[in-house]
């Protein structure tokens, strides 16, 4: 069996962002791919669409009979941490003797295939990830990209080009996933303590950050907040000759100059790899994302994206899918959504709008992602929803979790020093929502508040 492209493939958690762009890979190249998933989703429904037979039941007598004839040597399965080693599909492929990786494996496998530029952080890498990637595409250098957000300028996760030369990345640090990659070149955002059920200590996630460093075999590119925090824990002084720092109106370049708002859009002067590049629009909003910009097109003029193209590029760009999006939009009310779960997103989204909406009233419906992530960062949670003018607070969304005793959105609501609170659930949500006199109203969270946004974009464009 061929690790470039296995003939038979099969996904215990397809519909996964990560999983599903990789099954399309495989696909792509040849390989019969299948998997299984719990509940059907858009997503799900697109890989059908694309001749990738999923089930939703963990019944191994449904895997598709080609895949149940084939020896296992023919075999590779892929699974997400997501789903329990109790799975009876793992049992299955297990007592078959199939080959079995996570899917953070495969990835390492497909990055060491081509030249890799990995884009990792604890908030930031999918924005930057896609930027880079459509940034490569609109300025004619061919590429992969295994994403972790829908694009919205190509309505897809993943980008597959048969003369590809280079691959982007996302490289996730959840599970030190990261450190099965093979990167030729790196952008790091920011490592904010976050995953602490996995790390332990945020010392522990510092160290597996340098120690991903160490397998960058060309440049690393790390936000200026974090290079010392980085190279502390980098023992190389050959890492150290490599990194290049980059941040808004740093001394050093790349950065970005001039930075100012005009008709609701950020523009800037970019200095990067030698040039200055004057007066740029950026096609989304948000002042994070003009330091998304700065890394992104830093890494594609170093690998020959012109000018030209590059300024037409960031225009363009509009931005992921919950990353800062705006929804709807009335006569008077403004509604974001944005897939903000750790402190430091949360501020960067609620920063940025107040920066375009000033003197205007912002309202937040947060829901916290992660019973072990609220209680490890209940203090930085609660400075950071302050910055809000009215907040409601959904239920703890558990994702693999199991409670943890005293852990809820009510106990979380008193560590936010502020007045305008309160904590509803999903089913209320509309209700109080309608009762409320709304301006700027931002949807923040990664479970599954997104399914409240259609409803809530229905009742903001209400005349």
């Amino acid at each position: 069996m061929s690790s470039e492209r296995p003939s038979y493939l099969y996904f215990i958690g397809i519909g996964g962002i990560g999983m599903s762009g990789l099954a399309r890979y495989y696909r792509r190249r040849g390989s019969v791919v299948a998997g299984y998933d719990r509940t059907p989703s858009e997503l799900i429904g697109q890989l059908r669409m694309e001749g990738i037979e999923v089930q939703f039941d963990e019944n191994p007598s449904l895997i598709p009979s080609e895949f149940q004839e084939a020896h296992a040597d023919q075999v590779l399965v892929v699974r997400t941490p997501a789903v329990p080693i109790s799975s009876p599909l793992l049992k299955y492929w297990e007592d078959k003797g199939a080959r079995i990786l996570k899917r953070s494996e495969v990835l390492g496998m497909i990055t060491r295939d081509r030249r890799t530029i990995a884009v990792a952080g604890t908030h930031g890498k999918t924005t930057v990830s896609t930027m880079l990637a459509y940034l490569l595409t609109e300025g004619g250098v061919k590429c992969n990209a295994f994403l972790g957000g829908i694009s919205a300028n190509y309505g897809t996760n993943v980008l597959l080009n048969d003369d590809a030369v280079v691959n982007v990345v996302e490289a996730d640090e959840y599970d030190r996933s990261f450190l099965r990659l093979s990167p030729s070149e790196a952008i790091i955002t920011a490592m904010d303590p976050d995953h602490l059920d996995i790390y332990g200590t945020p010392e522990a996630m510092y160290a597996a950050y340098g120690k991903f460093a160490t397998l960058v075999t060309g440049k690393v590119l790390v936000h200026e907040r974090i290079a010392s925090l980085l190279l502390s824990n980098v023992s190389s002084n050959e890492i150290a000759r490599r990194t290049q720092t980059y941040s808004i109106n740093a001394t050093r370049e790349p950065r970005a100059e001039n930075i100012r708002v005009a008709d609701g859009t950020y523009r800037f002067d970019l200095v990067a790899e030698g040039r200055t590049i004057k007066d740029i629009s950026m096609g989304m909003p948000g002042r994070h994302n003009v330091e998304n910009a700065i890394a992104a097109s830093a890494m594609a003029l170093s690998l020959g994206v012109p000018n030209d193209k590059l300024r037409k590029a960031l225009s363009s760009f509009r931005g992921v899918s919950r990353r800062f999006e705006l929804r709807a939009k009335s006569d008077t009310k403004v509604f974001i959504d944005d897939y903000a779960h750790h402190p430091a997103e949360l501020v960067a989204a609620i920063s940025s709008a107040k920066e375009l909406y000033p003197g205007r009233k912002v309202t937040g419906i947060f829901q916290p992602h992660l019973f072990s992530r609220t209680r490890d960062l209940v203090l930085e949670f609660g400075q950071a929803l302050a910055l809000l003018d009215e907040l409601i607070l959904l239920d703890i969304y558990p994702a693999r979790e199991e409670p943890i005793p005293g852990v809820t959105s009510r106990w979380m609501l008193e560590y936010v020093p502020m007045m305008n609170k309160t904590v509803c659930t999903k089913e209320n949500l509309l209700p109080l929502l309608r009762n409320r006199k709304l301006d700027i109203l931002l949807a923040l969270g990664a479970g599954d508040i997104d399914r409240l946004v259609p409803g809530i974009a229905a009742l903001i464009e209400e005349v």
